[in-house]
């Protein structure tokens, strides 16, 4: 069974370890934010300029004043602060931000990212804070669906859309598996279609992928 994007975000939550502070991109990946661990303290980062950054906000607990970058409602941590947007896009060109998740549109196996804007002429293209968080951010990962609405797979082996960020990908988290991009390798950490399989998946992708699960504690 191929995950939910409920349940990719909450695979990712899982993986984010205790003490970091994460930005939450746009689009499926703030869904992070309602998964995290209850015995871990992990700061989320909003580049509009938060600190402590809470889950999305239920209808009764909706203050005007508080959105993430994406202006979805959020809530707000016990000792959040809110500062300039200049000063938040500081700490991401800075290397303060230890995790970004973030969506895409194409990873490369050599970890390029490609997720402001595709060929079409009728996408609207928009980089908002992805190539500060891309080259500052000490660990990158990207949640995605593996497959385009046309069956296209994003896990390639050289992006065609203009580059967020050349081999700064760390893994792939999608429907279909977990992938850990590193030494020029796929690694497969996890994978949830059992009927597609590694080498069904390695054909598509048209590379070699590693089966790294039995190494996964």
């Amino acid at each position: 069974m191929r995950l939910t994007r409920q349940q990719i975000a909450a695979r990712v939550a899982d993986d984010i370890p205790d003490g970091a502070y994460v930005n939450l991109g746009i689009g499926v990946p703030t869904l992070v934010a309602d998964y995290l661990p209850d015995d871990r303290q992990i700061v989320l980062h909003t580049e509009n300029g938060m600190l402590g950054m809470g889950h999305a906000a239920a209808p009764d607990e909706i203050d005007d004043d508080l959105i993430n970058a994406g202006k979805i409602y959020v809530t707000e941590e016990l000792g959040a602060a809110y500062f300039h947007h200049a000063d938040s896009f500081a700490m991401m060109r800075g290397g303060h931000i230890d995790y970004c998740v973030m969506g895409g549109y194409q990873v490369s196996v050599a970890g390029d990212l490609a997720n402001w804007r595709t060929n079409s002429v009728t996408s609207i293209p928009g980089v908002g804070g992805a190539m500060d968080l891309a080259a500052g951010a000490k660990h990158v990962y990207v949640l995605m669906d593996l497959f385009t609405k046309a069956g296209e797979c994003k896990l390639v082996q050289q992006c065609t859309y203009p580059l967020t960020g050349a081999e700064c990908v760390e893994r792939v988290y999608s429907d279909v598996g977990v992938f850990e991009l590193a030494d020029g390798e796929v690694r497969v950490l996890d994978l949830f279609d059992d009927e597609l399989g590694i080498e069904g998946l390695a054909a598509i992708v048209g590379s070699p992928l590693v089966d790294a699960r039995l190494a996964v504690s």
